[in-house]
């Protein structure tokens, strides 16, 4: 068994692929990577028994057919530091070892053999979506940081992927704070919802972020989903159980609206926040007339942190407290100019969205549960 390939396209290829393979993987065979060559190509595939992806190659020259599978972290740090040759790659088939030929250079490693590596689900009774890639990267992108870590509560790990006829909802909240990102731009006949995994879709929105609007095709049932586009596949386990209601946490009536430059509003608060509590990073938000005061003090070491800013505001004068930390995560994954802060009273949540948002059929929604404030 043998092929050559251009040494750039394999480690594209095989990098794209490396976040799946885990840190600490219960069988030593899940931190290879899988070889297939048949008369059709090279697949290569990895998997942690959760989430498992391949990428489809057509290597320059092809002799025979078989598997084996390779360590991925000796292959990976070879493959990174050759320049952009063609790499001969040789299988011995009694043995398995693995030769690689790069220019005046050979490198021997051992090959395992495939018997125990996992094999791709079979999925029936599916249904499918297809979605523009720039769409998909997009909407795990400004929704993911929202996700929570409570194994006791795995819903919240994940984000609700839920279709209605006429848009596409994806979801992510951890009890504190909460996203709705939306696009009406996306319609299917095929109504349903389901949660992802986080792994799966940190590995997804880098690679779907270079696409641009190629279609993906995602074909899911009530226990996996499988995102096929260009060369790749990636099949993952769903999340199992009813996601919470989030529509009916989001407050209708918030008479206090703020609008205010983001950039300025983003870099006082992570100003002040340096001198908030390590136990609650609570800054205090106190709006007047068109400033917001923003205050953040340390009792256990005396810090005490004052910026007044500039604001549009309608409403009745209000005390606020945050989080700093998920108020500069909500800020940071806006990009508009300005946006609005919307509230009703200091135990209710606020809301956090766009204004003027340039992006076409796109509507974000970010809300934050407040922190009680210090007397």
């Amino acid at each position: 068994m043998k092929f050559i390939v251009s040494s750039l396209k394999l480690l594209k290829s095989l990098q794209a692929l490396s976040g799946v393979i885990g840190s600490n993987n219960t069988l030593p065979i899940l931190d290879d990577f899988l070889f297939q060559l048949s008369d059709s190509g090279l697949k290569v595939t990895v998997s942690d028994l959760e989430t498992t992806m391949t990428v489809n190659l057509a290597p320059d020259v092809m002799e025979g057919t078989g598997e084996v599978t390779i360590p991925a972290r000796i292959l990976l740090d070879i493959m990174k530091n050759f320049p952009d040759v063609p790499v001969t790659v040789s299988i011995a088939e009694d043995t398995l070892a693995v030769v690689l030929h790069a220019g005046e250079g050979q490198y021997k490693l051992s090959g395992h053999k495939s018997d125990e590596f996992p094999q791709l689900p079979v999925m029936e009774d599916t249904s499918a979506w297809e979605i523009p890639a720039d769409i998909l990267a997009r909407g795990f992108e400004k929704t993911v940081f929202a996700t929570g870590n409570d194994e006791i509560r795995p819903i919240m790990s994940g984000v609700l992927m839920e279709m209605k006829e006429d848009y596409l909802t994806f979801v992510a909240t951890d009890a504190h704070k909460l996203v709705r990102y939306r696009r009406m731009d996306v319609r299917s006949d095929v109504v349903a919802s389901f949660i992802m995994p986080k792994k799966p879709i940190n590995q997804l929105k880098n690679i779907l972020g270079t696409l641009g609007d190629e279609p993906v095709k995602i074909e899911f049932n009530r226990t996996n989903a499988s995102f096929v586009f260009g060369d790749y596949k990636l099949v993952c386990r769903l999340i199992e159980g009813h996601y919470p209601n989030y529509e009916a946490v989001i407050p209708t009536k918030n008479p206090n609206q703020l609008v205010i430059d983001r950039q300025l509003f983003l870099s006082a608060i992570r100003r002040v926040a340096v001198f908030s509590s390590k136990a609650t990073h609570q800054v205090r938000f106190k709006i007047t007339g068109q400033e917001i005061l923003l205050t953040a003090e340390d009792i256990d070491f005396y810090n005490e942190a004052k910026e007044r800013l500039a604001c549009s505001y309608t409403g009745d004068d209000i005390e606020i407290g945050f989080n700093s930390r998920f108020f500069q995560e909500m800020l940071s994954n806006l990009d508009t100019t300005e946006v609005k802060l919307e509230m009703s009273a200091p135990n209710r949540a606020g809301i956090v969205t766009p204004v003027d948002n340039e992006t076409a059929g796109e509507d974000v929604l970010m809300l934050l549960m407040p922190v009680m404030l210090n007397s």
